[in-house]
């Protein structure tokens, strides 16, 4: 099985920019979709961005202008630049890999944290 290992995550001041990357141990095809989820304390995991096969992308509202994803499939790595962070953003933040043949992968988590 293919890992997914984040790293970039940290503690930042409200205003302040991460850079979010996840790399695969191997390679992985068919890629579908590229993903970034965040999960705060006491809250469902929600989709902060995602990255098609074929370059598209789409935000959550909340993050649309600040946060930009990006996803390399024959490196198999993705990032999550994030501006103008909010402590509303302070989240552990997963990267997702899902392939058109159904299967996910999933890292390990990396926290973020913005203080205010």
């Amino acid at each position: 099985q293919v890992q997914l290992v984040e790293s970039g995550g940290g503690l930042v001041q409200a205003g302040g920019s991460l850079r979010l990357s996840c790399a695969a141990s191997g390679r992985i095809l068919s890629i579908n979709h590229m993903n970034w989820y965040r999960q705060a304390p006491g809250k469902q995991r929600e989709l902060v961005a995602r990255i098609t096969s074929g370059g598209s992308t789409n935000y959550a509202d909340s993050v649309k202008g600040r946060f930009t994803i990006s996803g390399d499939n024959a490196k198999t790595t993705m990032y999550l630049q994030m501006n103008s962070l909010k402590p509303e953003d302070t989240a552990v933040y997963y990267c997702n890999i899902d392939t058109h043949w159904g299967t996910k992968h999933w890292g390990q988590g990396t926290q973020v944290t913005v203080s205010s």
